[in-house]
């Protein structure tokens, strides 16, 4: 069966160049940050779509196709075994997936709109999704056999439109906050845990600062990236994507931070890696980031002895402070039969596939039943994460996301970089931000 096409194509285009300006940072599966291709590998031309295994369907067997963008050697063994598991599970469906380079992805996918010729299932940057069920590129599957109860809401509230479900939540993740604890103790410092300020975090930043290390640094670069980062202070603060001047305590903050020196300046050039990169280092004592920095601070500085937990909260009567997250979502492609696509979210479902599968892919289920398997809970670094998902929220949605996280980021710009004083950049941001239509 074809795709529905209601879409005109110059709709389809329009949206899309939108979509293609702002929140494609990257592989999510890196959080806010571009996956790179390993050194090793020719990565494909842009318009190059190749094939990572397509079966053929036999014996009356219904093909289900899937596209992805993962380029990692653990991502693509991830996709076989999830695939080859649910071919083995059930004898009505085939599948299999097509690997598309993610700086093509969105293009691949607007032009398949307008041609009718996609896929069944399509993983993608959760907040890409909004865009693309405005766009009709997902069909409701409120209908499928999942108990979308069992989903931690943030990553499925990045999957719904207007109290539909348009897919599953494939993988999570979200930043916290990571201390380097030799630092901490040579500079005579407690570390930060889930009951740490925003007045008590400024404090130790200054303390270790004076010590000789900043205090702490994150991504603030003028991207979508630097979005996914600061957006939370914004959160924290009372505000919202919508709301900034309710969260003008943020901008106090980071401004206050700024002219310390206890908050990098440098943040505002430095993507998510550069911060890593600078905390391994020694340069920064705190540094705000995701889970999947873990398995290269163990290779390339096995001796950090650090800790992680929970954002900071803005005063002692507020509740844990939110995260942004990041990840990628499984879409059902909206077509006339769509029994295949909501057969393999079905089999995706099942805790012990789920578990299995982010284990190989290095994130974090998005299912809560999934995430208290013990790889995740007994480990002490891995489960402040998980405790940090619990309040964290997407980018968005917004079908117009890629607009509205200029607007805000130009604003954390703004404050970061000293030009514009707190209230006069919330007023500024704020009119920036309803101007988006």
């Amino acid at each position: 069966m074809r795709f529905k096409k209601l879409v005109s194509v110059a709709a389809t285009t329009a949206m899309a160049a939108s979509i293609l300006a702002g929140c494609g940072s990257g592989n999510t599966s890196s959080g806010g940050e571009t996956a790179k291709a390993p050194e090793t590998a020719e990565a494909p031309a842009a318009t190059e779509i190749a094939d990572e295994a397509t079966p053929t369907a036999a014996d009356g067997k219904k093909e289900v196709v899937i596209w992805d963008y993962f380029e990692t050697a653990a991502q693509k063994e991830m996709m076989e075994t999830l695939i080859d598991g649910f071919n083995k599970s059930q004898d009505k469906y085939v599948a299999s997936h097509t690997y598309v380079p993610f700086a093509d992805y969105e293009k691949q996918l607007t032009l398949g709109i307008a041609s009718g010729e996609l896929p069944d299932v399509v993983i993608l940057d959760g907040c890409d999704m909004a865009s693309f069920i405005a766009m009709d590129l997902f069909g409701d599957i409120s209908d499928a056999n999942i108990d979308w109860s069992e989903y931690i809401e943030g990553p499925m509230n990045s999957t719904m439109m207007d109290g539909k479900h348009y897919g599953l939540p494939f993988a999570t993740n979200c930043t916290a906050l990571f201390y380097n604890k030799d630092i901490f103790d040579a500079a005579g410092v407690e570390y930060p845990d889930e009951n740490t300020t925003w007045e008590e975090f400024h404090e130790m930043a200054k303390k270790l600062t004076d010590y000789g290390v900043t205090g702490f640094g994150n991504a603030a670069i003028g991207t979508d990236e630097g979005t996914f980062q600061c957006l939370q202070w914004l959160y924290t603060a009372g505000g919202s994507y919508t709301d900034i001047t309710d969260g003008e305590d943020a901008y106090k903050l980071m401004q206050e931070m700024i002219k310390d020196g206890s908050w990098s300046k440098e943040c505002v050039n430095w993507a998510q890696t550069d911060v890593c990169n600078n905390w391994k280092a020694g340069n920064i004592a705190m540094m705000q980031n995701g889970p999947w920095q873990i398995p290269g601070i163990a290779t390339d500085a096995p001796d950090i002895n650090y800790g992680v937990t929970v954002l900071p909260k803005k005063d002692a009567s507020s509740g844990q402070a939110t995260s942004i997250l990041g990840g990628e979502n499984m879409g059902a492609v909206n077509k006339d039969d769509m029994e295949g696509a909501k057969a393999f979210l079905e089999y995706y479902n099942q805790t012990d596939v789920m578990v299995a599968a982010m284990k190989q892919y290095g994130s974090f289920p998005p299912k809560t039943e999934a995430a208290k398997d013990a790889y995740w809970t007994e480990d002490p670094i891995q489960k402040e994460f998980i405790t940090q998902l619990t309040t964290s929220i997407p980018r968005g949605p917004s079908a117009i996301w890629p607009s509205y996280s200029n607007a805000i980021q130009t604003g954390f710009q703004e404050v970061l970089t000293l030009s514009k004083d707190p209230d006069q950049a919330a007023k500024d941001t704020q009119a920036a931000v309803d101007a988006v239509k």
